[in-house]
């Protein structure tokens, strides 16, 4: 397209703004926005401009504070011939006017139509976005399935962790792209611009093959799927293109340090899910946690310098007047430095508005040192742990190593040192689990609260029980394992807060928040799928299906009945990809997607939590951090290895604000 043919829809979309909720989600125009020309590339240095938009699949306030996101957005713009934007998911009243008035799906930094731009890159942390995909794609004009896109639409990559199985939107996607993306983006982006530059040559399919022989970007149009007619298994996954490798590899960005990005964070105009700056302090966790799939895809640790840090923070908080900074990892209070990271954040920032939080904690890793410090500006808000297991014989299936012992002493010096609320995270349907497992919960939380009342002599001691429903992930121990129907996870669910709320004694101080188990179902179909998988998303869209990961918008009868009517004459159902326990010589739709991980150590790993849930055996995973190699396979294979401090040295002289 040439620089003058892409016109803002802004003219025609602002008239109507005022008939749709929140329209300042719309409008753009947010500090550090980045505005560039259409063709910036030809400025820069006369050659082509590659042009990307950037969506995370749900609503504005919770897509602008993605961290993923962001960071893509600048990586992409520092370069004078890349042109990024954003989109994000509208409203059913947004997509409506946009349909009534055939205003196409936009950009929010320039209100361009989506369709215009070379390469649409969708982040997806949960799958339940799927459905939303699907109408950011048809508002667009792009057409729904990949092989009926033509040279003039967008090619569709999906990343973020569901990337790591992308099968059930194999049809929907020209290309996924595993792991870190701050690198990737930008080869992706120079083989566009030379593609672009030679004429187009081979069109569509020829761009695509030039991304997929580098062996980083899956196509899955260059994999055919066969099935066994017996079983509904999958018999090959065989590459139908010379150039398509049998594997395809992550990313993983190593020394962070030299990317520290967000560098411009984004600061909404609407209110948003997190009004903070975030840094993310390391990446990847080795804690060996068997249900985590974050832990399992983002190996190995790579942990952030304190001077790094330190000058994020600072840049940061000049740059945005946020008055909270969020020190983010999957385990945050594991940096090798965070005592010192958070002593000299808390003398540089006592007595201002800023203050300092982390994520959930684990309960080994707490101290009440680090956590006055974290508090030091008086904000001091309840304390989140995550024991995950009810019972101590569930947390040594799921290899979270925490007694029972450990999260009472832990609670014990946050209550007497004036906190009085904390909130306990776990799940519902684990492997092996039974009712009394489950029951231990409220035992647990009894003893929270009566520990609370002794040590601070106070009776308003508060705890919050909140429970996922767990859902079996790919490249993960418990990529095998059978999940549980909904109908036992909410009979369980219920047992517990009967239990919880007949106690006079303690009922009252334990709040108690939990998922049903439908939606868990589904997130699991989507999650372990395979590409017949797709019919039932796409039928469920047409039945109207958005916004999935809302519980008002969600419809479990709705999936239900999608599923019946695309898996017809196939003999598989919903529960075939849900409830059932796969076997080791059962090709996983995700087989041919390189995380890393040694296929032969997740099932050792997935027999032992077995052994140890029948009381067999003991054997826990330690932190490989700190102890020798327990052979999951990501460094050797990866070429890449564990980078952790301690530094030594201090964080740059930050002046005291």
């Amino acid at each position: 397209m040439s620089a003058t043919s892409v016109e803002s829809v802004f003219p025609r979309l602002e008239p109507h703004l005022l008939s749709v909720s929140k329209p300042i989600q719309y409008v753009g125009g947010e500090l550090n926005m980045v505005a560039k020309d259409w063709d910036c590339g030809a400025q820069a240095d006369g050659g082509e401009t590659v042009r990307w938009t950037l969506m995370y699949p749900d609503a504005y306030e919770v897509g602008l504070p993605n961290q993923g996101v962001q960071i893509l957005y600048e990586v992409l713009n520092e370069r004078e011939w890349i042109l990024a934007e954003r989109t994000y998911a509208v409203w059913p009243d947004m997509e409506k006017l946009l349909r009534d008035h055939d205003i196409p799906q936009f950009t929010v930094d320039s209100h361009r139509p989506v369709g215009a731009f070379d390469l649409f890159g969708v982040s997806f942390s949960t799958e339940l976005g799927y459905t939303n995909l699907l109408t950011a794609l048809d508002l667009a004009g792009i057409p729904l399935h990949a092989v009926d896109r033509t040279d003039d639409h967008p090619v569709v990559i999906a990343g973020g962790h569901a990337a790591f199985n992308p099968e059930p939107i194999a049809a929907f996607i020209d290309a996924a792209v595993l792991g870190d993306g701050e690198e990737v983006v930008l080869k992706i982006s120079e083989v566009t611009r030379e593609w672009k530059g030679e004429g187009r040559p081979g069109g569509r399919v020829e761009l695509l093959r030039r991304l997929a022989v580098s062996g980083s970007v899956y196509v899955p149009r260059f994999y055919d799927v066969s099935y066994d007619a017996a079983t509904g298994e999958i018999a090959a996954v065989v590459p139908n293109h010379p150039d398509a490798p049998e594997r395809v590899r992550k990313h993983t960005l190593m020394d962070l340090d030299q990317w520290p990005y967000p560098r411009n964070p984004l600061v909404p105009l609407a209110e948003t899910v997190h009004e903070r700056f975030s840094v993310e302090i390391f990446r990847g966790c080795t804690r060996g946690c068997r249900f985590c799939q974050a832990g399992m895809i983002t190996r190995p640790v790579r942990e952030r310098s304190i001077e790094t840090i330190g000058a994020m923070v600072d840049n940061g908080v000049r740059k945005t007047g946020f008055e909270e900074v969020g020190l983010l990892s999957l385990s945050s209070a594991d940096h090798t430095e965070i005592g010192e990271v958070a002593t000299a954040l808390a003398d540089r920032y006592e007595g201002s508005n800023v203050s300092l939080s982390l994520p959930s904690t684990r309960v080994d890793a707490f101290n009440i040192t680090l956590a006055n410090e974290f508090s030091r500006n008086g904000r001091r808000s309840g304390l989140t742990f995550a024991p995950e297991g009810g019972s101590e014989r569930m947390r040594k299936v799921i290899n979270k190593m925490v007694t029972e012992d450990d999260l009472i002493r832990t609670v014990a010096a946050a209550y007497s040192h004036g906190w009085r609320q904390v909130k306990l995270y776990f799940m519902c349907g684990l492997p092996t689990e039974t009712d009394e497992d489950v029951l231990q919960i409220a035992e647990l939380a009894k003893r929270v609260i009566a520990t609370g009342r002794e040590v601070s002599g106070r009776n308003d001691i508060r705890c919050t029980v909140s429970i996922g429903g767990f859902v079996p992930k790919p490249h993960t121990p418990f990529q095998w394992a059978a999940q549980l129907d909904s109908e036992t996870t909410d009979r369980r669910l219920q047992l517990l807060r009967d239990t919880v709320r007949a106690d006079k004694r303690f009922g009252r101080a334990i709040g108690f928040r939990y998922h049903d188990g439908q939606p868990g179902i589904i997130e699991g179909l989507l999650s372990r799928g395979d590409r017949r998988v797709g019919a039932i998303i796409e039928q469920v869209w047409r039945d109207g299906g958005r916004f999935d990961g809302w519980s008002e918008h969600f419809s479990f009868e709705r999936w239900e009945q999608a599923a019946t009517t695309a898996l017809a004459g196939v003999d598989v159902d919903l529960s075939w990809f849900t409830t059932r326990e796969r076997t080791y010589e059962e090709i996983l739709p995700w087989d041919h997607l390189d995380s890393g991980l040694d296929k032969d150590w997740l099932w050792a790993d997935w027999e032992d939590a077995l052994a140890v849930g029948e009381g067999t055996s003991d054997v826990e995973v330690e932190d490989c951090r700190w102890t020798p190699c327990y052979d999951c396979g990501v460094c050797p294979e990866m070429g890449t290895e564990i980078q952790i401090g301690p530094t030594g040295r201090p964080m740059l002289p930050l002046s005291v604000v």
